[in-house]
């Protein structure tokens, strides 16, 4: 199934529309640098892989723009310890364990 992401900079978030719910991934932007901060997926939705979904989208979007990453999601930092190829984008410094 194919999803549309959405910067919603209003919100400070990335969204997509699923069954008239949005999962949604929250940011803070400053300059060259990227907070992701937090990720939540409705409950109805919980269990069909919509967040890593989503987080694959959202550093695909991020690695386009050329920010700098700083994942204080635990769940994005997850992501990125099991898809070390995404490293590149974390700030130097920033551990991920």
């Amino acid at each position: 199934m194919e999803y549309e992401l959405i910067d919603n900079t209003a919100a400070k978030q990335y969204e997509l529309v699923v069954d008239g719910k949005n999962p949604r991934i929250e940011y803070i932007a400053v300059k060259d640098k990227i907070y992701l901060t937090h990720t939540e997926v409705p409950k109805e939705l919980e269990g069909k892989g919509l967040a890593s979904k989503m987080v694959l989208m959202v550093l695909e979007d991020i690695k386009s723009r050329n920010l700098t990453l700083i994942p204080m999601c635990p769940f994005v930092a997850m992501y990125i310890k099991r898809h070390p190829e995404w490293r590149e984008l974390v700030l130097k410094g920033i551990n991920i364990a």
